[in-house]
């Protein structure tokens, strides 16, 4: 499968792609004579999709539930775990590596009770009210496996198929093969948890080793998502018109031809042009209709936050934004759904924060036509464990695990995949972050192989080696 198309900036590629190569040549030759202006091509202008038939989605949504939400007591019900609350784990379940519980650490079971739901009759727990009731969307994936147990290498794999930093972003790598649809709005967003940062860092959502005008825009939390998007006192458009142009132009004469972090920054200037012009009015919630807000908790002590985030996650997909990822959980570990030391208060705090506003996004968008096109996945970097870790909490878990994706071509009322009998390990068709990468990518229309980047002598991608399209779910 032929490498991505696109145009090649380093020395490297310009000798190992004789495609590319001398058309890098004539554009250096081009921004000498100052005629760079004709010459320059939006990289983020809009792509043709490798498999046009398969591309159902154009845009996608990750509701990251950072720190990992507990599969026993979301979407996974293990009666025997309850049967064997308080007991040493059987030997036929095998061994597993904690990071924190001791190997005659007890079982816990779960307090929470489930009850099927929508038509195909999946469960979900009590824990989730508002999110059983969409189940008929939804298509869920009990059988998730990872490599890590620590947040940092294991969020690190999530974003970016690696368990290290300095790789793109499946964001990253979304708009590097389609593109944008807006010209007013970055390409691609990420949406932080007010808390603070993750143990991963920025470095998971970054555009890694491609070209600096992949990267994302990192938006506030609160409600002034981006700051400085007013003009002036005293300037007008005519005049701010005026300024960008001239220094497009003096960028434009001193522009490298494999300088990316220049070129980045010249898009940069248009596009915050462009957001002080068109933008304002997307990040002012207020001229949403009052039942809209009710429905996603905004203005409710628990939900105004997630909700006012995914309302403005719907707001950004309408109007062109590929790639959305609206974090919940941030800052120390028990901000997020890192539940150590009491997996009860834990879980009932991050769910009632997001439960409401994530059935509100899944209504919102199919009402609006937005949802066979827009992309939906939930899940967070692993799981919990089986065992308790001091009498109450759950440990991170990686040997299986609960994500679920919805819209975007994804068939709904759908289950795929299990754990065993006290869900420790997955053991029907398991599937790894590769294989969760690989078809959303798929559902993009694009190509696993053929999207790739050459990064010191090596074709990259995104899945590393062969992922699998999960293709009970579509």
């Amino acid at each position: 499968m032929s490498e991505h198309v696109r145009i090649a900036r380093t020395r490297r590629e310009i000798l190992t792609d004789c495609f590319c190569g001398f058309g890098s040549l004539a554009f250096a030759s081009m921004v000498a004579r100052g005629e760079a202006s004709a010459a320059y091509v939006n990289p983020l202008a809009p792509k043709r999709p490798h498999n046009p038939v398969n591309a159902k989605a154009k845009s996608v949504i990750f509701l990251f539930m950072a720190g990992g939400p507990s599969h026993m007591e979301t979407f996974d019900p293990k009666p025997l775990l309850n049967e064997l609350h308080g007991q040493t784990r059987p030997a036929e379940f095998g061994e597993a590596k904690y990071q924190f519980i001791a190997k005659d650490a007890k079982l816990l079971g779960t307090k929470r009770t489930f009850k099927k739901h929508g038509q195909a009759g999946i469960d979900v727990s009590d824990l989730l009210p508002y999110t059983a009731q969409i189940m008929d969307d939804v298509a869920v994936v009990r059988s998730c496996h990872a490599d890590m147990v620590v947040h940092s290498a294991a969020q690190y794999q999530l974003l970016t198929g690696r368990v290290i930093p300095g790789f793109p972003s499946m964001g990253s790598w979304t708009i590097y093969g389609l593109g944008s649809e807006s010209q007013s709005l970055p390409a691609y967003v990420v949406l932080p948890d007010p808390h603070g940062a993750l143990e991963a860092g920025t470095p998971m959502y970054t555009n890694g080793f491609l070209p600096a005008i992949y990267q994302p825009a990192l938006f506030r939390p609160g409600k002034k998502p981006v700051l400085n998007l007013e003009l002036p006192k005293g300037v007008d458009l005519a005049t701010r018109r005026k300024t960008v142009d001239l220094i497009r132009g003096l960028n434009e004469a001193n522009l490298a031809a494999d300088d990316s972090e220049f070129e980045a920054r010249m898009s940069v200037y248009q596009t915050a042009f462009r957001m002080q012009t068109e933008a304002p009015a997307i990040f002012d919630l207020s001229n949403e209709p009052k039942e809209t807000l009710d429905l996603y908790g905004v203005g409710q002590e628990h939900t105004d936050d997630y909700g006012r985030r995914l309302l403005m996650a719907r707001r950004l997909v309408e109007r062109g934004v590929r790639f959305v990822v609206a974090v919940s959980g941030g800052g120390p570990g028990d901000l997020q759904w890192d539940a150590h030391s009491d997996i009860e208060e834990n879980h009932l705090r991050m769910a009632r924060q997001t439960d409401q506003p994530v059935a509100a996004l899944m209504r919102d968008l199919k009402r609006r036509g937005l949802l066979e096109s827009t992309l939906v996945v939930w899940g967070g970097e692993f799981g919990r464990s089986p065992e308790a870790q001091g009498g109450k909490g759950r440990d991170h878990h990686n040997l299986g695990f609960t994500m679920w994706m919805a819209g975007g071509g994804i068939k709904g009322g759908t289950v795929v995949g299990a754990t065993d009998a006290i869900g420790l390990r997955a053991v029907e068709k398991p599937y790894h972050f590769r294989d969760i990468h690989t078809t959303i990518l798929h559902q993009l229309g694009l190509d696993q192989d053929a999207l790739s980047f050459m990064h010191l002598g090596r074709k990259e991608r995104l899945t590393e080696i062969q992922g699998q399209v999960i293709k009970e779910i579509i």
